[in-house]
């Protein structure tokens, strides 16, 4: 039976790029991967032809020969008198350019441990990071909190215990790779070394698997997780649960859970790292005579501020150990009292004769800064009129 043509396997044109191939088979591979079509033979058939037809594209020497000479350029033999110059190091740069094309849309990572020829029995796929939103109060910045969460997520399959396999079976070595993850094809002068279609680079394959997880070896749950806070969090501060992720495929180390911290806007406090920030109006009065406020504080007291005589608006006030903690240190930052000097509204008749009665003797230096404003415009428009 005459072999289909490499081009019409991946569904492009002959004058396709590198690209346009490298899009296609991606595309077509995921389709067909036996990971999504278990036990379905023809796909397992297009997923191989498809690996033979790029791997046999994507070299440019290679595509060459191929459009030369079509299917003959990877006849046995053929080539052998050019003293087979693509040793074992091009063989594994070949198969890191297969392992990373793959690697995109089977788990998105290739574990660690080990290395060399025995790199697919020791990955595992990894299970997946997560991300949760958690919203805390500014309060709970300051002191911390034990917070319960329940996120959704999948775990390792208690009835196979991960192994993706039915109980009383565990998983067989691979016949394709013989468990190695890895396969060597010979085309012509070319030995090429590829990761295993069969066992997708896991050297194992599973004969009968797990019903409860579909051979997956995980399913979903939601879990109930305790977490702590830690005092002096910032908006945007992350904590990692380590291992609280998704659940490896088939007994591989799960991923890690990443919280989010936002903090809630406060009815009295801004922040600016360490430091509080309040703004506190007072009367006129106060501000004139002088006296004493009293302010909130975020570990639940209150702090006396004195305010002396001639307070002016906007003026700050500092109090040294009442702002935020650091987190991870013994540092605490401040708290900063901004006073807003409230003007007197809705008076009283006798309250508007002591004002203007005040008003008629404010001449006597009450308020230098706006008599002397004052005296500066007038000196402005009397320059103007005598030029």
């Amino acid at each position: 039976m005459a072999k289909r043509d490499y081009y019409d396997i991946l569904g492009v044109q002959r004058s396709a790029s590198e690209q346009d191939l490298k899009s296609a088979f991606r595309k077509l591979a995921k389709e067909c991967h036996p990971d999504r079509n278990p036990g379905d033979k023809d796909a397992e058939q297009r997923f191989k032809d498809l690996n033979e037809a790029y791997e046999a594209l994507k070299d440019p020497q290679k595509r060459a020969a191929y459009d030369k000479f079509g299917h003959a350029a990877f006849d046995q033999g053929m080539g052998r008198g050019h003293g087979g110059g693509f040793g074992p190091d091009f063989a594994s740069s070949m198969s890191d350019i297969f392992d990373d094309l793959f690697g995109e849309f089977m788990g998105g990572r290739r574990g660690g441990g080990g290395g060399g020829g025995q790199r697919g029995r020791s990955s595992r796929e990894r299970g997946a990071d997560l991300r949760y939103n958690m919203e805390i109060s500014l309060e709970e910045a300051y002191a911390g909190k034990a917070a319960e969460i329940r996120v959704p997520t999948s775990v390792a399959c208690e009835t196979c215990d991960g192994s993706g396999a039915k109980a009383g079976t565990k998983p067989v070595q691979c016949p394709t790779c013989g468990g190695m993850g890895k396969v060597r094809a010979s085309q012509g002068f070319f030995t090429i070394e590829r990761t295993c279609p069969t066992c997708v680079g896991r050297g194992e394959v599973i004969d009968d698997p797990c019903p409860a997880c579909s051979g997956a070896g995980r399913v979903m749950r939601e879990r109930t997780l305790q977490v702590n806070i830690p005092a002096g969090v910032e908006d945007g501060t992350k904590v990692r649960l380590v291992g609280d992720g998704e659940a490896g495929l088939r007994g591989g180390p799960p991923g890690d859970l990443y919280i989010f911290l936002s903090l809630k806007p406060h009815s009295f406090f801004q922040r600016d790292g360490a430091d509080l920030f309040c703004k506190v109006p007072i009367a006129m009065t106060t501000a004139a005579l002088g006296g004493q406020i009293e302010v909130p504080t975020l570990d639940g007291t209150a702090s006396r501020v004195k305010i002396p005589e001639g307070t002016e608006s906007g003026k700050q006030f500092r109090l040294k150990g009442k702002g935020m903690p650091v987190l991870r240190s013994k540092v605490i930052g401040d708290m900063y009292i901004q006073v807003d000097v409230e003007t007197p509204k809705n008076l009283t008749r006798r309250q508007r004769e002591l004002l203007e009665e005040f008003e008629s003797e404010s001449h006597k230096g009450t308020s230098p800064e706006s008599a002397g404003f004052f005296a500066r415009v007038k000196d402005f428009f009397e320059g103007k009129g005598g030029a």
